[in-house]
């Protein structure tokens, strides 16, 4: 029996050791025109091997990369892409810089805050107060987002001509509703439902209100029922 422990590197598992040992052989190959239709067979076997590669974008492309990868670059076939090399598989990409952003206002963001510059360098007036009324809206749902209290179009109005040295004003005067959860068993309207007297969601069992019985007989003065045989 052949263990894995003296067998090689398995070098990608999601093909499995049977892909890996047809690329082996694929490589043994004298002929060249045998072993590429060899590298063909091989590459449709793996993509229907991982039908999950389809979804990706140049998945053939990827499966050639793949194929070369499992033979350590030594496969002497031509491909219909470049062919990849170990330096370009295995090499780290460059980092990406971090950005940056300081805002000024950060209970506010940084993203509401390019938003104020583009409506301060808006000259179309109707656009900028456009501008201004979605900026006002955006900062009361904010604070009523963090507030229990609702906060008063003034207070806002105050807060943007600080920030914008008054050059926005908004008028729209945006109303955002608070939505706070009601007690267990209270309507809209505040109510509580009654038992038994109508109004209410429940009623009283056996006192004619329509309600039901449970089984009882009314004949036996509220007793059960019992069964003859």
């Amino acid at each position: 029996m052949e263990y894995n422990t003296t067998r090689n590197h398995l070098t990608m598992r999601e093909y499995g050791r049977h892909v890996q040992r047809m690329i082996e052989h694929v490589q043994t190959i004298e002929e060249p025109e045998r072993r590429q239709r060899n590298a063909h067979a091989v590459i449709e076997l793996m993509g229907f091997l991982n039908p999950h590669l389809k979804n990706v974008e140049d998945f053939r492309h990827k499966l050639w990369d793949h194929l070369f990868l499992i033979a350590d670059f030594k496969l002497d076939v031509k491909s219909p892409y470049p062919i990849p090399t170990r330096e370009t598989l295995k090499a780290r990409p460059e980092p990406l810089p971090y950005p940056k952003r300081h805002p000024k206002f950060s209970h506010l963001g940084k993203n509401l805050e390019v938003i104020i510059n583009k409506a301060l360098a808006e000259e179309n007036p109707e656009k900028r107060l456009g501008f201004a009324n979605a900026i006002a809206y955006y900062m009361k749902l904010a604070y009523n987002n963090w507030h229990k209290e609702i906060v008063h179009d003034d207070a806002i109005q105050s807060e943007l001509t600080g920030i914008t040295q008054g050059q926005l004003t908004f008028t729209n005067t945006p109303y955002v509703k608070a939505y706070r959860m009601q007690p267990e068993g209270r309507d809209n309207r505040g109510n509580y439902g009654k038992r038994g007297n109508g109004g209410g969601k429940f009623q009283q069992r056996g006192s004619g209100g329509g309600g039901r019985r449970d089984n009882r007989d009314s004949r036996g003065g509220g007793g059960f029922k019992k069964k003859r045989y």
